[in-house]
């Protein structure tokens, strides 16, 4: 799954290339996608994108007007009254902004055109969920993997139209050690989950919360209101780091080169059978329904392996 540094590749690699540029088409490949009716996808038409932003793991396309009808910029003396296109009530504004807001999920992913075929796209005939074209020809499609649909397409007036976005915690960034102590104490709870909780922390899911616990050094099991100053500081450093890190690996990539930055940026996640790279120990994992957490025995857990499976006696 795409998250908090892909997504913030992903819009900085969007923000270099379609910033000014205009919506020329959008073509919905996968209904089950859209998430949201009114506005329909098709209103960002005409419109120019003026802003790539990410919220948590939301790609957000930020769009305002396009230019006046005819092409004229602002400013631009008018031509004869005679002119003027569209029928009466064509005159009403355009909302000051629309946002194409985008959850990956777990299989999605954005693939760059800078020439987007002119064939149009057939619905259910192919994993591109949405299409967009831009007035230079170039574009991007929204695909997904596999079988289960999740990928998410809202368009919103507003980032926090959507409740998911609306209710997104504090982005790693501005997460102070002061707040993180906080977040700790609230409820006992396992310090994996807090960390992938994005009510909590915005942007951290799987893969980086089992590498930040590897940094901090901490059991993925361990309860939150056993850390102590110590714990709590290690613990904050790691997400810093960690994050930091993987962001400035995913600046200035193609989309298409991301996840194979992520993958080969991992020490545990995702390597289980192989040697940590810190101590030599094998990293191990813990399977659950859909999905799995890798961990250093050696670094994290006093050298215990933990129980594959759900119900794996909890380490403090």
């Amino acid at each position: 799954m795409p998250e908090m540094p892909e997504v913030e590749g992903l819009a900085q690699f969007l923000r270099e290339r379609a910033v000014g540029r205009a919506v020329s088409a959008v073509e919905v490949g996968a209904v089950s996608a859209l998430k949201t009716f009114s506005p329909a996808p098709t209103a960002l038409a005409g419109r120019r994108v003026t802003d790539v932003a990410r919220h948590g793991k939301w790609l957000d396309l930020v769009t305002g007007p396009g230019q006046p009808a005819g092409g004229a910029a602002a400013g631009d003396e008018p031509g004869p009254a005679g002119d003027e296109p569209g029928p009466p009530g064509d005159d009403e504004p355009e909302p000051a902004e629309l946002h194409l807001l985008v959850h990956l999920a777990k299989a999605g992913w954005l693939r760059w055109y800078d020439a987007v075929p002119a064939t149009a796209l057939r619905p259910g005939r192919s994993p591109i969920a949405l299409r967009v074209r831009l007035d230079d020809g170039a574009g991007f499609d929204l695909t997904e993997a596999g079988t289960r649909k999740r990928l998410a397409v809202h368009v919103v007036a507003r980032p926090a139209d959507v409740p998911a976005v609306a209710t997104l915690g504090v982005e790693p960034a501005d997460l102070t050690l002061e707040r993180l102590r906080a977040l700790l104490a609230a409820r006992n709870q396992q310090v994996k989950g807090l960390l992938r909780d994005q009510s909590v922390i915005a942007g951290i899911g799987n893969a980086y919360s089992d590498e930040i616990l590897h940094a901090a050094r901490m059991s993925p099991f361990a309860l939150t209101r056993t850390f102590d100053d110590d714990a709590s500081a290690r613990l904050h450093t790691a997400i810093g780091e960690v994050l930091r890190a993987a962001v400035a690996a995913a600046a200035g990539r193609p989309a298409a080169d991301l996840k194979d930055a992520k993958r080969r940026g991992m020490r545990v996640h995702g390597r289980t059978g192989q040697p940590c790279p810190v101590c030599g120990d094998t990293v191990r994992e813990v399977s659950f329904a859909d999905s799995a957490l890798q961990y250093c025995p050696t670094c994290q857990t006093e050298g215990k392996v933990l129980a594959d499976r759900r119900m794996s006696r909890l380490l403090r």
